[in-house]
This record gives structure tokens, sequence and C-alpha cells, in this order.
């Protein structure tokens, strides 16, 4: 009698548990498993069938009664009103209910559809997994580049794994898309794939391991050179690999890559179960933001050999960290080309989308380092800091800032090896460059951060020390614009420059120490710790600068009303120097490399606030003084404006000013102004100059004309020469700056016009104000815009006419 031949899936199954003869010894055991998983599948299955027998009774009971309810609903006319009421009953309350049962078993069909579905997908894997482990023990060292069926089969059935983790993958986004409440069955499936998953991890890395060992990999960094640390170039077992290892590494390399596709896609799945990703589980293109964070295993596991030996060396040079950093550039630089012709076809065949070989083998070189400082250097630095004594302080500065100065300049070499070759666009560049930084072991430790800002704040302050206390620093003459005779329209308003605003030097040095700071923190890898350096280190620094300025500006404090030229000197420059800064701040605030450090808002806002009010609150102070000083000196004189006796002169006669001197208690007054204006332009910058002596000239017209008792004198035809002369005189202080300086001085100019009339025109003008209606109008026909009517009345009521 003939026998049924065995099924492929049985054949299969003998073959992956029997490859040899000596695995006939495991038989009974495997029978045992076989035999105890069929039975709690049978047990399973009847548990089912009793749950779908009793739904089916439940519904065939509910579906006997509706069927009868049905038909009284349908009956012909002639039902009682008792059964009318049953039948709305039925329909109202008996139909929802029975489609809320139907929808219910349904539901459980589905559910146990579901978790048939998933437990024989999961029991699949743990078979795969179980006889991967079981083959493991018998591979060894010598087996793994000889041709053998066993290590072929360990690979097949590894990449079996990888099919069921994806199978099962597809199956739970399925699920948790169309049954997102069915969070207990996702949980129970990924607990016993992650314990599966967490056995064929560690396996394949052995595996991986092993090979890369009968490769020769790593190879030896010792050479007749070692001893005076110079390295030639390092063979790369990799590029020396003949075919057939090639074969090898490349199927183990694949292997590798598609268990960590497929890990990395379920950590993925797991972080987005509130809005799954079902295309995700379907794809076959590897997602680099799921492990680019982890690093590509393969690759790591390239640098961990590697490091072990480096490490050797690196005891050697803890006080000469320059030759650490030397000696990894040049490892991950000699091995580079075999990243680039063995492993990036590798990584493009696996589907690897995004990611380069060159990258990620320079991303683990720079994370082995990272861990190295970590243990080693940064600890010993820190305590040095922590201990030091005034002595040895600038000796542990130095160490941070050389160990700093030496990340820096390794991070800018390491990004040029991972993008060499390669074009990308520059944002996308600076995105991937971050990953690559040395500089996140600040990341873990925000308190060496903070210690490495303050070393950066103390060396600045040391350098500029001296400096800041030598005078000569603080000169802000300016040559070309000492001399007077300069109109406004040939004065620079536009200013840039520390030579534009009259700055001194030292505020020239703080700006670029200040800038330097900013430069070295953009290696900081995100944002919030490059606003935290710069804050604890180019910002205090330019805030304690900035207290200086006002410190240098409080030399106005004034015990009388004189200002004194060393004084005025002194706070005109702090000024300009904070003029200087608020400009560059202002635009270092509209760079976009600032804008991208800091997108929600300006990293020195403050500061420029303090800056601004700094300069006008001075500035205020200077204009106060200067007026204070002028009326003190031209009291009496502008108490006596008016009083002036003197020849008169026949009606409509031109009144003759060329034999009239200045009033002799005005010209002391005039000439301290003259003083103040011109050492004023000498000292501050155009802009703050031209706005001061604006308001110094408005300051004056509004003291002058508001002293003069309008009403209450009488101008006669010399007194109104005398104003008019002494008006000149103030005028041609002023007009050096401004070819018509009677606009800042309207009240006075104003008054003037109005005292020069005629006779006839003054009574006529007189009458036309007494008219509401038409005084404006006729004000400004006569060009007068600042006085009104009534003061224009006042005014032409003081002016006496000779008879």
């Amino acid at each position: 009698m003939s026998s049924t031949p065995p099924s492929a899936s049985l054949r299969g199954f003998l073959d992956a548990h029997f490859a040899s003869p000596g695995d006939l010894a495991a038989a009974p055991a495997l029978a045992e498993l076989l035999r105890r998983e069929c039975a709690e599948l049978d047990a399973s299955l009847r548990r089912l069938e009793a749950q779908l027998r009793a739904a089916a009774a439940s519904w065939l009971a509910r579906s006997a009664g509706a069927r009868s309810d049905l038909r009284r609903i349908r009956s012909p006319g002639g039902a009682v009103d008792a059964e009318d009421e049953g039948a709305e009953t039925v329909r109202k309350v008996g139909l929802p209910a029975l489609v809320r049962e139907i929808q219910r078993i349904d539901t459980i069909r589905l559910y146990a559809e579901a978790t048939l579905q998933l437990e024989a997908l999961v029991g699949n894997l743990e078979d795969v997994a179980f006889s991967i482990v079981r083959q493991a023990s018998k591979l060894n060292l010598s087996s793994i580049l000889r041709k053998s069926n066993e290590a072929e089969l360990k690979h097949a059935k590894l990449l079996n794994a990888v099919n069921a983790v994806r199978d099962i993958e597809r199956e739970l986004v399925r699920v948790s898309t169309s049954r997102p409440k069915w969070t207990s069955l996702i949980m129970a499936v990924d607990s016993r794939v992650d314990k599966t998953l967490a056995i064929l991890r560690p396996q394949a890395l052995t595996d991986y391991r092993a090979l890369l060992a009968a490769l020769g990999w790593p190879p030896s960094l010792s050479s007749p050179d070692t001893e005076n640390d110079k390295y030639p170039q390092i063979p790369n077992p990799l590029v020396l690999m003949n075919e057939e290892n090639k074969e090898k590494y490349s199927q183990s390399f694949l292997a590798l890559c598609a268990l960590q596709h497929v890990q990395a896609n379920r950590e993925v799945r797991q972080c987005q179960t509130a809005a799954p990703t079902p295309a995700l589980a379907d794809s076959k293109y590897f997602d680099k933001t799921a492990c680019l964070d982890n690093g590509l295993w393969a690759i790591d596991e390239l640098v961990h050999p590697v490091a072990s030996r480096m490490e050797y060396h690196f005891a050697k040079w803890s006080e000469q960290p320059e030759f650490i950093f030397t000696l990894v550039y040049k490892i991950t630089k000699d091995f580079m080309d075999g990243m680039d012709d063995v492993l990036q076809p590798l990584i493009d065949h696996a589907r690897l989308a995004g990611l380069s070989a060159k990258e990620s083998w320079v991303t683990g070189m720079v994370k082995m380092l990272v861990g190295y400082l970590e243990r080693q250097i940064f600890p010993a630095l820190v305590t040095s800091n922590q201990e030091q004594t005034t002595a040895a302080k600038p000796e542990v500065e130095s160490s941070w800032m050389h160990l700093n100065d030496l990340m820096i300049s390794f991070d800018k070499r390491m990004q040029l090896l991972a993008d060499s070759g390669i074009q990308k666009i520059a944002s996308l560049s600076e995105g991937l460059s971050r990953s690559l930084s040395v500089f996140s072991i600040y990341n873990e430790h925000p308190d060496w951060l903070q210690i490495w800002a303050s070393v950066e704040l103390s060396s600045a302050q040391d350098k500029l020390k001296y400096e800041m206390e030598d005078e000569t620093s603080w000169s802000c003459s300016d040559s070309q614009h000492d001399q007077l005779g300069h109109k406004e329209n040939s004065i620079k308003f536009l200013l840039s420059t520390r030579e534009d605003y009259k700055a001194p030097p030292v505020s020239e040095s703080v700006v670029k120490t200040a800038l330097s700071m900013i430069e070295r923190g953009r290696a900081l890898p995100n944002r919030g710790m490059q606003i935290h350096y710069n804050r604890s280190s180019s910002v205090k620094f330019l805030n304690d600068f900035f207290l200086v300025l006002r410190d240098r500006c409080e030399a106005l404090q004034l015990s009388n009303t004189a200002l004194e030229d060393q004084s005025l000197s002194k706070a005109s420059c702090a000024i300009n120097a904070a003029r200087y800064c608020e400009n560059v701040l202002r635009e270092w605030d509209e760079d976009t490399a600032f804008l991208d450090m800091d997108p929600q808002g300006s990293l020195f806002t403050d500061e420029i606030s303090f800056l601004v009010k700094l300069g006008t609150n001075y500035l205020e102070q200077i204009l106060s003084a200067i007026l204070l000083e002028f009326e003190d000196l031209s009291w009496k004189y502008v108490q006596n404006i008016g009083s002036w006796s003197g020849q008169t002169v026949v009606d409509d006669e031109i009144l003759d000013e060329e034999n009239t001197g200045v009033s002799l208690g005005f010209i002391a007054s005039l000439d301290v102004l003259t003083d103040r204006t011109t050492k004023l332009k000498q000292f501050l910058n155009s802009k703050d100059f031209l706005d001061l002596w604006r308001s110094i000239a408005e300051g004056l017209d509004y003291f002058i004309y508001s002293s003069i008792r309008w009403g209450e004198l009488n101008f006669s035809d010399t007194g109104v020469i005398q104003l008019r002369v002494d008006t000149k005189a103030l005028l041609h202080i002023f007009r050096p700056f401004c070819s018509r300086p009677e606009a800042f001085l309207p009240f006075l100019s104003e008054s003037l016009r109005l005292l020069t009339m005629k006779k006839s025109d003054a009574h006529y003008l007189l009458e036309m104000l007494t008219d509401d209606t038409r005084s404006n109008n006729c004000l400004k026909h006569q060009g007068l815009h600042h006085v009104n009517a009534g003061q224009a009345a006042k005014i032409l009521r003081s002016r006496k006419f000779g008879g």
C-alpha cells in the first residue's frame, strides 16, 4: 500500500530540525514540545467552539423572538392595541438590541480569527528562533569561513525570522488600525515578539562578530613607529576579502540590517499607536530616523573592536589629548575606502534609504571618542576645576580651552570626511552634522557645559582686563570729525563702523571677543545648548561691559551745574560705545545664523533695551546740564529783556543793527554754549549730536521765550534791535550744524517777526487777531505756525512804536 508523500511544509520542518544525524538525539524533546503545543491548540479550539455554540444558541433564541415580532408588525390591520404597543416596543428596543448582539458576535469572531492568525505567526517566529539558538552551539570559528550547509541554513533561518516579524508587524498594524481598542491583544503579541527578538539580536551580533574576527577585523594598530606615535596606512580587511568571503560577509551584513530594519520599525509603530501608519509595516525601505540615533548595528560592530585597541594608546596621552583626536581621525580616514567600496553598495542593496556608510562609520567613531572622553578625560578636568587654587586657575582654564579647541577642529574634519563625495542641501547637511558632533557630550552633562561657558567668560575677561584699564583704549576722538564748519548735509548719519560711531577701540575688542565666543558655541549640537552657553558666556561678558559703560556715564553726576570737559568726554565716549554695541547686536539679531539659534525671539532683547535706555538717559542728562548751565549764566539777562531804553527811529524806517553789539549779560552764556557744542560735536557720534543740538536749541528757545514777560513790557525800537542782535548771536552758534537754525528756535524767530513788523501792519494784524474766525488763517498767511493768536496778540501789544 503506497503512502502519501509528505507536504513541502513538513519536509521543510524536518530539514530545519534534523539537518544532521546528530540532531536525532533531540527528537524526543521536539516530539514532547509538539505534543504540548498541539494540546494547547486543541484546548483553545474547544473553548472557541463552546463560545461559538453558546453565542449561536443565544442568537437563535433572540432570532425566534425577533421573527415573531416582525410577523406581528407586518400583519394586516385588525390587530388589537396591546399587540400594536408590543410591536412598537420590539421596533424601538428589541431590534437595536439584536443588532448590537450580532455585532458583538461578529467582533468575537474577528477577535478569534485575529488571535489564531497572530498565534500562528508568533509560533512560527518562536520555532525559528529556537532552531537558530540550538544550532548556534554547533558552529565554531574555524567553520565560519568554510563553505557549509549549516552556516547557510542558519542564515536562511535568520531571514525567515525577519520575514516572520515583518508578517506579524503587518498584522498588528492592520489590527491596531481597524480595532484600536484591542490593546491587550497587541500588547500580548508585542511582549512575546520582544522576548524572541531579545534572543535573536545577540545571536545575530555574535555570529557577525565571529565572522569579522575570522576575516581579521580589527587589524592591528601596532607598527614599528608606534613608539614615536606615528601610524602608517593600515590595511583594511574588508577591502582585502576574496570573493567567497565577501559573499559571506555581504549575507551577514544584509541579514543584520534586515533584523535592525524590522525592530526599528516596530519601535516606530509602538511610539505611534495613537496615530498608526499602515504603510510603515509594508515598507520595503528602511526608515533612517528610526535608527539614526542608535547607529547601524553592522557598522557599530566594526567600531567596537577598533575602539578597544585604540584605548590602549589613548591611556598614554591623557595629558596630550591632541594625539587622541589625531589617531581617531586617522583610523577613521584610513578605513573610509572600505565604507565606500564595500559597505555602501550593501546599504543600497538593503534599501536603507538615506543612509550613508561614511556617515555611519564617522558617527560610530565619534560616539566611541565621546564615550572615552566622558569616562577618562572630562572627569579629571572637572575635578581639577573644582580643586583649583588661584595659582592653578590659568592652567586649568587653558586645559579646558585647549580641549574644546581640539573638539571644534575635530568636528569640522570629521564632518568633511562624512560629507566627502556627497552633494547635500545646506540645511540638510547642517542637520546631519549635528548627529556627528563630539560636543554631544555636553548634552548629558549640562554642568560641564556651564564650566566651559564660565571658562570662556573668565578667559575673555582676563584677555581684555588691561585694555579696559588703559584710558587710551577709551579715547573716542576722530580727526576727520573734529573740525567745525561741516554742514548738516556733509555729516554722515548712516553709521555702521566703530569709526562712524566714534566709539573707543575697546568697544570693538569687546564685540570681536563676544563674537568669537558665539562662533565657538555654534559647535554645540542643538539650539537649547547654544542658548544656554551664550547666556552664560558671551551675553554675560557683554553685560559686564555695558555696566562699565554705565559707570563711566556716571561721571555726569554733578555737584554743581557746571559741566567739566573730562566728564563730558568720558560720558560721550561711553554713549558712543553703547550706540555702536547696540547697532552690532541689532545686526546680529537680523543675521540668519542668530535667527536659527533662537527662532523664538532675539537673543539680545534685554541687552539692546539696556543700551537704548543708557544712551537716552545720559543724553538727557547732558541736555539738562547744558540748559541749566545756560539758564544760570543768563538769568539776569533774560529778566531784563525788553527793558532796554534808547533812541527810537521814525516810523517805517529800516532798523539799524550794524552798530549794536551783543548784550554784555548774554556774552558769557553764549561763550559757554559755544564751548559745549564744540566739544560735543568733537566727542559725540554725528547722529546723537544732531539730536542733541536740536534739543538744546529747542530748549533754549522755550526758555528765553517763556521768560519774557509778554504784555507787561514795552519793546522800543532799540529793544527790538538788541533782541535781534542777541538772537542772531545765538543762532550763529548752531549755524555750522544747519543752514537754517531758525527752524529750531521757532518761538524766538516768530516773536522777532512780529516785533519787527511795520506799525501799520502790526495794527492791522492785531485787529485781525481779535476775530476768532480769521485769526488762525491770518497767522498762517504771515508764515507764523508756532505762536497762537493769543500769544501773537501779547507780542504785538508789547511793541512800542516811536511817535
